[in-house]
């Protein structure tokens, strides 16, 4: 049985703790915050009901949270249980037609459709979408290119139907945020000529927060933030200090990616990218709403 912490505290301390918050809710008093919530971040039922709880207070409070959401852990699993081999390029899924299949059926339904009940349960109205609704995010196929190590000529790497953001129309989303609605989104979007692109889910909440101006893009992981070289938290960064600890090999693997996308979503509008651990309980009150904040912060 999970402990309550606020059920230890007297009456005085908790309306204390929510003084505190005040001026964070007015900071963010009608600003959009999108948060992607990525698969391994899900972890267990508890997990997710926090996670529910703080996106129902966020629009019970006055701003506008938009969900963006992965599936990985729970792709995977469905390809095994069907049979399917997955193969992975530079870190990405490569998606033949028959797992670009799975990958709508797991991430446009049954994941998609598990977040909304979780939100629903807590008392938010949620509403669950993906890319192609009403032509959200328009992808193109994504390309990415590797150099040979002993020819040192550069290859194209054909990833299948994995695809990029390549236009966003916030029509649909504006109208569900008018609505006082909370709109759950999954990352299967479709090209020009229709065809189903797997969209990375971090490009494409990065795409979305910058379509919608956030105020806060929430990437939600399974690690505390940025990591120096000693593995100890860097609580701020810039822009331009990211690159430097790319180049220099601070930030490496699984992490480039993130800061690119944390990079476009700035450029794009968004006045900040927060990249925090997922599995901490209400990981997401504590950085908008507190003081002391949660994971790493990276501003222009």
């Amino acid at each position: 049985m999970m402990i309550n912490p606020a059920a230890h505290l007297t009456p005085s301390q908790a309306a204390e703790l929510l003084v505190q918050a005040l001026p964070h809710m007015q900071r963010y008093d009608q600003e959009v915050i999108v948060i992607k919530y990525g698969g391994n971040a899900m972890g267990d039922a508890a997990t997710a009901e926090d996670f529910a709880e703080d996106v129902v207070l966020l629009e019970q409070s006055g701003l506008k949270p938009v969900v963006c959401h992965g599936g990985g852990p729970q792709i995977a699993r469905m390809l095994d249980k069907l049979g399917l081999k997955s193969e992975f390029k530079q870190g990405l899924r490569v998606t033949d037609a028959a797992t670009v299949d799975v990958v709508e059926m797991v991430l446009a339904g049954s994941v998609n459709k598990e977040i909304v009940g979780y939100i629903s349960r807590e008392g938010g109205k949620a509403i669950g979408l993906c890319g192609k609704d009403g032509n959200m995010v328009i992808a193109k196929k994504a390309t990415r290119t590797i150099v040979d190590p002993d020819s040192k000529i550069e290859q194209i790497l054909d990833l299948g139907f994995v695809g990029e953001p390549d236009t966003v129309d916030t029509t649909v989303l504006d109208a569900t945020l008018k609505a006082e609605l909370i709109p759950v989104l999954a990352p299967v979007c479709a090209a020009v000529d229709g065809q189903t692109y797997n969209v990375n889910a971090d490009t494409f909440a990065g795409a979305i927060a910058g379509a919608l101006n956030a105020k806060r893009l929430l990437l939600l992981t399974d690690v505390p933030g940025v990591l120096d070289k000693d593995k100890k938290l860097i609580p701020e960064l810039t822009v331009e200090q990211c690159r430097r600890l790319i180049a220099d090999g601070t930030i490496s693997g699984g992490m480039i990616p993130k800061i690119e996308t944390c990079i476009y979503a700035l450029e794009k509008g968004v006045e900040a990218v927060v990249i925090l651990d997922g599995k901490v309980p209400h990981a997401v009150l504590i950085e908008l709403f507190t003081d002391t904040g949660s994971g790493t912060i990276i501003r222009r």
